[in-house]
């Protein structure tokens, strides 16, 4: 009953501070207006004793029964919120992720691309409404996953993304050209192209610009995110006899000017992550720009509880004017 409990009018709870003055104006005058008598002996008058003594429980009914009224007045009532959510937008996304051997750099923790998986799992998982699909590229590019709307898929496919899958280089074009090829047939009124890339376009037959003018005719948005650090960082640059990776100090190189170029000609924005929390903040600033439009149906169903109040108001004045007028008749 008191779940989700609310007052129509809670302005008239303020007239319950009225009650305590009452009480104590009753109690002042009740206390002004005996009179001491004294008499020699008190016996004839110790049955009446007990009732005259519980006199002002009559009293005390009456307020009990305003205060009840006025709570009554302020409507009570119980309130039941159903919800229904209907998609009206959704959106179809693409992320275009570089997995050269440069990715393996050491700038970000435990390396660019496993940072990288981390932080776009926690995209895919923020975006329940949206398809996605994903398409990695080095020399040359490939699609991972098609779009989906199953998410699991898309994180699945994520997590096992590895370096050396593909020949290695750094093909922006080819990478951007997938994504796009990607989302020619979409009919979303929405599509977007995430491209991560960490290095200078320095292969591939399709040219970066080419690209970024077909994702423009379609109309799909990219937001190309420049991974690494200011400065150097340690790079893989050859393996030991054992097959390890041997790793060297070397200059961060990203081709931004190119990046920049992308996003205005195809109205997304460049974002450059020099570490992990920046990376995450971009991604972040990215699912905050590209919004599924949702639409959300509140139902509210109400049941009035000022009624049993007003009865029992009523109940209580019946038993008082019914003492009042048998028990304490002789006493009033």
């Amino acid at each position: 009953m008191f779940a989700n409990l609310e007052f129509t009018n809670p302005e008239f709870l303020w007239m319950l501070l009225i009650i305590p003055l009452l009480m104590l104006w009753f109690f002042l005058i009740r206390k002004r207006d005996s009179a001491d008598l004294s008499m020699p002996s008190t016996t004839g008058f110790q049955k009446g004793n007990f009732w005259s003594k519980t006199k002002p429980i009559l009293y005390l009914l009456r307020l009990l029964a305003l205060a009840l009224l006025i709570v009554a007045l302020a409507r009570p009532r119980n309130v039941e919120v159903s919800k229904r959510t209907k998609t009206t937008r959704g959106i179809d996304i693409v992320m275009a992720i570089d997995v050269s051997a440069s990715m393996l750099a050491k700038d970000l923790k435990p390396n660019r691309l496993e940072a990288l998986k981390d932080v776009a799992t926690k995209f895919v998982q923020k975006r329940p409404n949206d398809r996605i699909g994903i398409v990695v590229y080095a020399g040359e590019s490939f699609t991972q996953t098609p779009i989906t709307s199953d998410k699991t898929i898309v994180q699945n496919t994520i997590r096992k993304i590895q370096w050396g899958q593909i020949e290695d280089g750094t093909a922006i074009g080819m990478g951007l050209g997938s994504a796009v090829n990607r989302l020619k047939d979409s009919k979303a009124k929405s599509k977007v192209i995430i491209l991560l890339t960490d290095g200078v376009n320095n292969t591939g037959f399709v040219d970066p610009k080419t690209a970024t003018e077909l994702a423009k005719q379609i109309g799909i948005k990219v937001y190309p995110i420049g991974l690494g650090t200011n400065g150097t960082a340690m790079f893989p640059v050859a393996k030991d006899l054992n097959g390890k990776l041997i790793f060297r100090n070397a200059p961060v190189e990203i081709d931004e000017d190119l990046l920049r170029y992308i996003a205005s000609e195809t109205e997304g924005q460049y974002f450059r992550a020099t570490g992990n929390k920046k990376l995450e903040s971009i991604y972040n600033q990215i699912d905050k720009l590209e919004k599924t439009e949702i639409e959300e149906l509140k139902y509210y169903n109400y049941q009035e509880r000022f009624r049993p109040l007003v009865f029992f108001a009523g109940f209580l004045v019946l038993i008082e004017m019914t003492l009042r007028f048998t028990v304490f008749r002789s006493f009033i």
